[in-house]
């Protein structure tokens, strides 16, 4: 009901704004919730008559007329059916979110801009030009009864949601758009004023759509144009509208995430059947969506019903909404366009640097129309990337003897002439220092590099090359850098007889040898463990303890200050408990991608729950299992196993006569796995559909399905089972494939789906 009371005025004013008949705009808006809601993939996500299509829509109308744009839209709504078909739904989220804002912001300018005229009494020109040009002479005729109740609309729209006390937080559960219209049409009426209103013709005498005429040309870039603009809106509201229901809602009361092909799909069905029937083009609607969310909906029924709502109002409300001022309407969409500009957008686009392509996308919508808009947005968005790539500073300068290059920006082809003529005036013979402080290089500096470094090196000169300090993974990893305690050689200086060697990686990485053990590239900013195999005096463990924190104080702790004092602040937050081995190869953020306070991490040898009650129990994991459901309230609890561990081969290899130790005791906890190994009640576990390849691998994944059954033996894990408040995963990470891979369960036995580097199921 929330959804049908916003959709209702905000159809009927979208469809004023574009120059079709106010029927059509009910027809988008019951065609966008029936259809999209049976047949979309983002079930919260409610569809209708969108501001976004309005600038293009109008176009059409001027253009081709009503009839033709029907058939347009039909058309276009074929073509959405035709990109999910070929799966190309997420292909529409790589453009550039400050080109998107930008057309949003364009269209809404222009929006603002044509509905003024309205309600000021006036009548909105063909363009937006023409409307700023006209405006004086509007401003000098202004109408006072209409601008009267665009100004109460107004009042209502933007006061309503800060109505105060209790009598107000009742009165706001009535949306302020419907508020809004509904005080100035009774005021209007009751006070007799006399103004244009809503005039909904006889659904006998309703407009169908007709064989497209016109330029061939012109009728597939108008299609072209809807399908484009209207599948980018309606697959970014429904990845916002995901977002939302992750941030207001637990696991237990979310509904699938979007399926964007399947919306896609959905929203070419909705657009055919609202053509069809002489609607306006529909796309997702952020507004109805949010609506939609916050009033409680648990499924696709709601935005179905608000469509039914739609049909009853379209039938039975006729006299009702024929009385309706179109200068409320026209203030209710100039908000709407005002509102499409957005300060939080700009600040965002600001922030990384878009600024140029989104203020050149609003010029270019406002002035040339939402495609050419949007081209000249992109064809920006590309010279500002290519600007960035060739923009490279190389800076050298001398400090007690030593040579530092320091080269900022991506290294490509294009700054290799400035590349080579800094090096080459380095003197031989001398030690430099060479820092990358960027995140690619092609063959071409790669080649300039290595030929400088051999040369240098022959003469008998020595050489430091550093990536980005905190970045390694990312950035042109680093090649040593950090020196060593007890007077020892930094890494990766290197000497005619002991180089380190430019090697080609992924985006141009670097790496380094030295006696030959290859330095970690990724792990170098985070711990100084190159070399950790050769032999080394026993005090290098505090020097490198004491390398590694003064490290941390100099290159991350400035980047990750001020998110730790929000978390110092707000206290700990984890979404999840991860319980995985004490191994010294897991690390637990790297695998998860996760963050400060995001994972409760308990961490022993064997990753082993023990289960309550039993003999020599732990009780520091069954206390952390507690703090972690009843206090700290997490999602999910994943059991994570590993390849090679060495508590699974201990267990393994145990006899019943083996002297007791502390760990024999502790590894008693995983004896229930060895039995389920062996029973013939229990399926092996596969991985990606394979078998285990020797005992320890079985007995490491037995042993997660194993805890998992532990885990729910926990009094508090089983009641937030039973709650449906709390989800349980188990996870297997192979370390020397660096592949993670998550546990389901299948019919009888447990399957290991295997997940690629950016978590797509592979």
């Amino acid at each position: 009901m929330t959804v049908f009371l916003i959709a209702l005025p905000l159809s009927l004013g979208i469809a004023l704004a574009t120059g079709a008949p106010l029927q059509a705009g009910l027809v988008a808006a019951a065609a966008g919730g029936i259809v999209v809601g049976c047949l979309g993939g983002a079930p919260l996500q409610v569809s209708g008559p969108a501001a976004g299509l309005t600038v293009v829509t109008a176009e059409l109308i001027q253009h081709y007329g009503w009839r033709t744009t029907c058939a347009i839209t039909v058309l276009a709504g074929c073509c959405q059916l035709g990109l999910a078909a070929l799966r190309t739904a997420r292909s529409a989220l790589m453009v550039s979110p400050a080109i998107v804002h930008g057309m949003l912001a364009g269209i809404g300018v222009t929006i603002a801009l044509a509905q003024l005229h309205i309600v000021l009494g006036g009548t909105p020109q063909s363009s937006p030009v023409a409307n700023v040009q006209g405006l004086p002479s509007q401003l000098a005729n202004i109408h006072p009864t209409a601008l009267g109740v665009s100004v109460l609309t107004l009042v209502v729209l933007l006061g309503w949601p800060r109505l105060p006390g209790r009598p107000g937080r009742a009165l706001r559960k009535v949306p302020a758009a419907l508020a809004a219209v509904a005080t100035a049409t009774a005021c209007a009426t009751f006070a007799g004023l006399s103004l244009p209103r809503v005039d909904l013709p006889s659904w006998r005498s309703h407009a169908l759509p007709e064989l497209p005429e016109g330029p061939a040309l012109g009728l597939v870039a108008a299609v072209l144009t809807i399908t484009l603009v209207g599948s980018v809106e309606s697959l970014l509201s429904a990845v916002a509208t995901d977002k939302l229901i992750a941030s207001e809602r637990r696991t237990a009361d979310r509904p699938p995430r979007a399926h964007l092909d399947r919306e896609l799909r959905g929203q070419g069905a909705a657009n055919i059947v609202s053509g069809a029937c002489g609607g306006l083009p529909i796309t997702g609607v952020a507004v109805r969506s949010v609506a939609n969310v916050k009033s409680g909906a648990t499924s696709r029924k709601s935005a179905v019903l608000h469509g039914l709502w739609v049909v009853l109002a379209a039938a039975l409300l006729v006299p009702v909404l024929d009385l309706i001022p179109l200068a409320a309407l026209a203030a209710l969409v100039m908000a709407v366009g005002v509102q499409m500009v957005s300060i939080t957008h700009m600040r965002n686009v600001t922030r990384h640097r878009e600024f140029l392509v989104y203020a050149t996308t609003v010029v270019a919508v406002v002035l040339g129309g939402v495609l050419e808009g949007v081209a000249i947005g992109i064809a920006v968005a590309v010279a500002v990337a290519l600007h960035r790539l060739t923009r490279t500073r190389i800076t050298v300068e001398e400090l007690d003897g030593v040579h530092q290059v320091w080269v900022r920006g991506q290294l490509t082809f294009l700054a290799v002439p400035r590349l080579s003529r800094t090096l080459n005036q380095i003197p031989h013979k001398g030690h430099v220092v060479i820092k990358l402080d960027g995140s690619f290089m092609d063959h071409a500096a790669y080649e300039t590099l290595q030929d400088w470094q051999d040369s240098h090196l022959a003469h008998g000169g020595s050489l430091e090359v550093r990536g980005r300090p905190a970045e390694g993974a990312h950035g042109a990893a680093a090649l040593g850098g950090a020196d060593e305690p007890d007077g020892d050689r930094p890494h990766g200086v290197g000497s005619a007889g002991d180089r380190p060697d430019i090697a080609p990686g992924t985006g141009g990485e670097l790496s380094t040898q030295r006696g030959g053990h290859h330095c970690c590239r990724p792990w170098t900013p985070w711990k100084n463990h190159c070399d950790h195999r050769a032999p080394a005096p026993r005090s290098r463990g505090a020097g490198r303890l004491a390398s590694g924190i003064t490290a941390f104080q100099r290159d991350t702790a400035p980047h990750v200050r001020d998110e730790l004092a929000r978390l110092a602040r707000e206290g700990q937050r984890p979404s999840q408990l991860f319980l995985t081995c004490a191994d010294s190869r897991l690390v637990t953020s790297m695998i998860t991608a996760s963050g400060p306070g995001d994972l409760f991490t308990v961490r022993n040898v064997g990753n082993l729950v023990p289960l309550p009650g039993a003999e020599t129990a732990d009780d520091s994991v069954a206390a952390a299992i507690e703090y972690a459901v009843d206090v700290l309230r997490v999602d999910s609890i994943t059991v994570c196993g590993h390849s090679g561990c060495g508590a699974m081969q201990a267990l393994l290899n145990s006899a019943p006569g083996d002297p007791v130790t502390p760990l024999s005791r502790w590894l008693r906890h995983g004896r229930p796995s060895l039995r389920r190994m062996d029973s013939r009640h229990h399926a092996w576990a596969r991985i990606s559909g394979r078998l285990p390849a020797d005992a320890v691998e079985q007995l490491c994944l037995t042993n997660v399905v194993q805890q998992l059954e532990h885990l729910r033996a926990h009094e508090s894990v089983a009641r937030r089972l039973a709650d449906g408040t709390l989800e349980l995963h188990g996870m297997y990470f192979h370390v020397g494939e660096a592949q993670a891979y998550l546990l389901s369960e299948g019919e009888d036995f447990f399957d290991c789906r295997v997940f690629d580097t950016v978590g797509q199921h592979a």
